[in-house]
């Protein structure tokens, strides 16, 4: 927990589910609500990735965590959300003890589509629950309740490829389920968020899914090894060289909107009032990110 804590990480995720054996749940969530006691968390945002709805072990977790961590929670996340209504449950749970223990600091959600059904219903539960901030997609569940044939957790994948002649071409498996992710997200305001890459000896495949995840509109990317914080903040944070162009681009076109025009050319392209939205998003994640 100090490692995460020193961390360049802007999310910390205490994890009481896949990682953790049936024999170690009660115990890995005393260590949990400890934590939010005893650890020094700065300014980050604390969660929990709370039990799926089909176990026996997430009512528990969250009674446990409402009624026993510290204020300084933030965030509970939920796995293998399915439909709206599981979103409801937890919300249920929630709204209840905080009322009953006056707790003033509301408990955010972040859910995470795993199964055929999720990404079926998903934009019903991006709109679920005023709570929910942050949605991901978590790919080796997925891939699972999808049927894929595969063993690998994000990332390109041997046989899926297109053949050009003697070329191959691989192309992204994970990308349609993304792109609904992101559309649902954008829709009602929560946040896109990549989810894990599981080689982390594999730098270059990190960032080559980063990339493809910024992209597409996703806003950051989980980090399973400490050095894919640095890869995933790297990616994420537009460059200087990007800002730059961004606000040459604003300015560009504030000068044809002096000039009574609704465009004009930069660079050789064409610019106009789209062209205004996108370098908007530029300059506000690196004005968000960087604190100015």
């Amino acid at each position: 927990m100090k490692k995460w804590r020193a961390s360049a990480a802007d999310v910390i995720n205490l994890d009481l589910e896949d990682s953790v054996a049936p024999s170690d749940k009660t115990t890995a969530r005393e260590n949990v609500i400890q934590a939010t006691h005893d650890v020094n968390w700065g300014t980050k945002t604390l969660s929990v990735r709370i039990n799926g709805l089909d176990t026996p072990y997430w009512y528990r977790d969250v009674v446990d965590l409402l009624e026993r961590a510290s204020d300084r929670l933030d965030q509970i996340m939920i796995p293998k959300v399915g439909c709206a209504a599981d979103v409801y449950a937890v919300d249920a749970l929630v709204t209840a003890i905080e009322t009953a223990r006056g707790r003033t600091k509301p408990i955010t959600f972040e859910v995470i589509i795993e199964s055929a059904a999720g990404i079926a219903h998903v934009e019903e539960i991006a709109a679920s629950s005023p709570r929910l901030v942050a949605m991901s997609l978590g790919a080796a569940d997925f891939a699972a309740s999808m049927g894929m044939q595969t063993t690998g957790i994000g990332g390109t994948q041997d046989n899926y490829y297109m053949l050009q002649g003697e070329t191959k071409h691989w192309s992204d498996p994970w990308h349609w389920a993304q792109a609904a992710i992101v559309a649902a997200c954008r829709t009602h305001g929560v946040l896109p968020v990549d989810g894990p890459f599981g080689d982390f000896s594999d730098d270059a495949g990190f960032r080559a899914q980063a990339r493809r995840s910024a992209t597409l509109g996703m806003v950051g990317k989980w980090a399973i090894h400490p050095k894919q914080i640095v890869l995933s903040n790297e990616v994420f944070t537009p460059s200087e060289a990007a800002v730059a162009e961004a606000r040459e681009i604003l300015e560009a076109m504030k000068q044809a909107k002096q000039n009574g025009e609704g465009a004009t050319v930069y660079k050789g392209r064409l610019v106009d009032i789209a062209s205004i939205k996108q370098a908007e998003v530029v300059v506000r994640q690196f004005e968000m990110i960087s604190g100015e």
